[in-house]
């Protein structure tokens, strides 16, 4: 039961002290599990009823007869239809959590927050400068709202193929240049933190970013813990971000797909509320999932009162550290963070852990990790593991340690080894082709494919991205150089290479703007 969620005396959150509102609770949550338990005769959707009975039986022993009586429908009094329900309290403790001055539930992930920010930044005018490595779905926001972006691009570290974030510097050198072309940047949108767990200066990114008169969006995505913790870094929100997109399920509890977008108290707040307000009309589900929304309303108050669970996950993260750290076989890849200059703190429960000294691609180890010893490593590149420890988490990583030495050791590990199938030789990414029409008239004009020969010169009508480091290559709108061709094409023929986007596997094709 969800009391059972009830801290005991002396757990609350040490920085709680800053929160306006008693964050023991969870009003929307409470407030399904009271209608559950009252076990009403529901003549209405989810077909399922609310009940196991019929031929709800199957769905309600594969996910559980509590989570049937708790999956209902939208606009319902006394949980979420009032300006003052349950849900409106649940939004509020979220934004007082976080720090921002109005938060809204999301259940199509984080991707759902980039196209909203997308859709309602276009309400202060086209044109965007963001952070070239930005995920897949803040593209498809930039051709769903017609956006003209420009881009910056983040550190590299060439060592590992992988891309970081972008330094106060950069952002000031492409903010000037917006100005003195006579098209100032109406927003910025930057990642922090990486997938591998740095983090950018947001502080003084909003900074620049507000003194060239634009907000600052960040998808802290893979942050959403930040800020429950005096070892963690701060809320973005706190930091002076405009708008903070937070995939609340990545380490913060709540279940999968759903997500949180926090707009901050900063001097853009009045014009940017309603702008969301519209965007997410647009964007958001008529029919959003009461288990989703209710995991975020659970979450936050875990968070919240956590302090001393989210403790133990950083000390559980920094053992994992130090494993790596004593073992010639394995580094640390966050201890090289302090060469770059974007990087201004790090993410404790991320490790990333560079395996190139065994001379085996890290793809093929958590291939094995995962079929040989049911260990699931969050994601690999050619020569790094990156483990993601949820906040209030404490898995055994003395056994998931134990495992990565087996497989390292093991005959077929060594044979591995022997075939010199890691890649560490990562080309310098080439400079993107200019941008010849926005990306929205490339996605959506009439195309065709043709060779790699005759490709180059034309315009791209797809976003393609070379992993590692993730970076796109070409947007939709963009020339497609001899020199981006060339890049792709070796990535492709690479063992490990992969091309997002791509037509084929090979890119041995490209989809262009036709003639």
């Amino acid at each position: 039961m969800l009391e059972s969620l009830t801290q005991t005396p002396g757990s609350q959150h040490r920085l709680g002290r800053r929160h306006r509102l008693d964050q023991d609770q969870a009003p929307y949550a409470q407030a399904l599990s009271a209608l559950a338990s009252r076990d009403p005769i529901k003549l209405m959707v989810p077909g399922h009823g609310g009940t196991e009975a019929g031929n709800s039986g199957l769905l309600a022993d594969f996910i559980g007869d509590r989570a049937v009586r708790l999956d209902v429908p939208m606009l319902l009094e006394g949980i979420d239809l009032e300006d003052d329900s349950p849900f409106a309290d649940s939004l509020a403790l979220a934004a007082d959590a976080w720090g921002a001055r109005r938060t809204w539930f999301l259940t199509n992930g984080a991707s759902q927050a980039n196209r909203t920010v997308a859709l309602a930044v276009a309400g202060l005018g086209d044109h965007v400068i963001a952070q070239r490595s930005a995920h897949s779905s803040f593209s498809d926001g930039i051709v769903l709202a017609g956006l003209h972006p420009s881009y910056v691009s983040p550190s590299v570290d060439s060592a590992n193929g992988i891309a970081h974030g972008v330094s106060v510097a950069s952002l000031e050198s492409a903010l000037r240049l917006a100005d003195n072309e006579g098209r100032p940047a109406s927003a910025v949108y930057i990642v922090s933190p990486s997938y591998f767990g740095s983090v950018a200066d947001v502080r003084g990114l909003a900074d620049v970013a507000h003194s060239h008169g634009a907000p600052l969006i960040v998808d802290g995505a893979w942050g959403p813990h930040f800020g429950f913790h005096p070892s963690l870094p701060e809320s973005p929100t706190r930091l002076g971000a405009d708008l903070v997109i937070s995939s609340t399920h990545k380490l913060a509890g709540s279940l999968t797909q759903s997500a949180m977008l926090h707009l901050g108290e900063g001097p853009f707040a009045e014009v940017l509320d309603p702008l969301i307000c519209r965007a997410m009309t647009m964007t958001a589900s008529t029919s959003s999932s009461a288990l989703l929304m209710g995991s975020l309303d659970v979450a936050r108050r875990t968070l919240a009162t956590g302090e001393d669970g989210i403790g133990q996950s950083i000390d559980t993260a920094l053992h994992l550290r130090e494993l790596v750290r004593t073992d010639d076989r394995f580094a640390d890849v966050s201890t090289g963070f302090g060469n770059f200059p974007d990087i201004a703190d790090t993410d404790l429960l991320r490790v990333p852990i560079d395996v190139s000294a065994t001379g085996i691609s890290a793809h093929w180890i958590r291939d094995r990790l995962m079929s040989g010893h049911d260990v699931f490593f969050e994601m690999s590149t050619d020569t790094t593991l990156v483990a993601v420890i949820g906040a209030g988490k404490t898995p055994d990583v003395d056994a998931v340690f134990a495992a990565l030495g087996e497989v390292v050791d093991s005959p077929a590990g060594r044979a591995e080894a022997a075939s010199g199938g890691v890649r560490t030789d990562f080309p310098e990414l080439p400079a993107p082709g200019r941008m010849r029409v926005r990306p929205r008239d490339g996605y959506f004009a009439s195309t065709e494919i043709v060779s790699v020969a005759e490709a180059v010169g034309r315009i791209s009508a797809d976003s393609l991205a070379a992993y590692p480091p993730g970076v796109p290559n070409v947007m939709p709108g963009e020339e497609i150089t001899a020199e981006v061709v060339d890049f792709l094409t070796a990535v492709a023929a690479s063992p490990s290479g992969f091309v997002r986007g791509a037509v084929t596997s090979a890119v041995d094709c490209y989809r262009v703007l036709a003639d």
